[in-house]
């Protein structure tokens, strides 16, 4: 095969993948893998096995592996904040935390996203992303605990009381496999929490 033959039907196969691919699938693909393995399952190489493609549609989206992971991070910060910041039209504090609360507690691929992130932060790519969705976590809490007349300071307080409950209970679950609730121990768990962490 000569260097144009090879050439060409290079360019067949990436135009012939872009067809069928977009950066959005490398990107749920690489948040499926990290779900699954950790970060460093989003390899370019297992990636395209998974897709089933080459690895020359990867390079028609991203220059880099690491180009991928920051596109999939950003994602999942994007499709993570919209379900966390859902409850944010309820215009009572206490519904809108006990809702939040109720939210969080679903078994969601984004919990054990988050869950693989923490064992990451060491990684450039997800520290700066892993900051900003915590910071933006604990000051969505801080304002409705503000709300409910707790003092600035003690608000912020709460909210990182009620941010640590919510990473801790994922590294026990997700991590250690603790605690073995069952459904109602579960839901008797949430609503302990709820009346903990929210003020009368």
């Amino acid at each position: 095969m000569t260097q144009a033959t090879a050439t060409t039907q290079a360019t067949v196969t990436q135009l012939e993948t872009r067809g069928r691919l977009s950066a959005a699938d490398w990107e749920q693909a690489a948040l499926d893998a990290i779900a699954e393995q950790g970060i460093n399952g989003a390899a370019v190489e297992p990636l395209a096995r998974r897709l089933g493609v080459t690895k020359g549609s990867f390079y028609w989206h991203f220059p880099t592996r690491e180009a991928l992971l920051k596109a999939a991070l950003e994602r999942w910060e994007r499709v993570d904040e919209e379900e966390f910041l859902g409850v944010e039209p309820i215009r009572d504090p206490r519904e809108r935390l006990r809702a939040l609360f109720r939210r969080t507690s679903r078994e969601m691929q984004s919990h054990v996203i988050y869950s693989a992130l923490l064992r990451a932060l060491d990684h450039p790519v997800v520290q700066p992303v892993m900051s900003r969705v915590s910071q933006k976590r604990i000051d969505f809490l801080t304002i409705a605990y503000r709300q409910l007349g707790l003092d600035r300071l003690a608000a912020s307080y709460r909210a990182r009381l009620a941010y640590a409950a919510y990473a801790g209970f994922l590294q026990l679950s997700l991590q250690l496999g603790l605690p073995r609730l069952s459904h109602a121990e579960f839901d008797e768990y949430i609503d302990h929490t709820i009346s903990t962490l929210i003020p009368n």
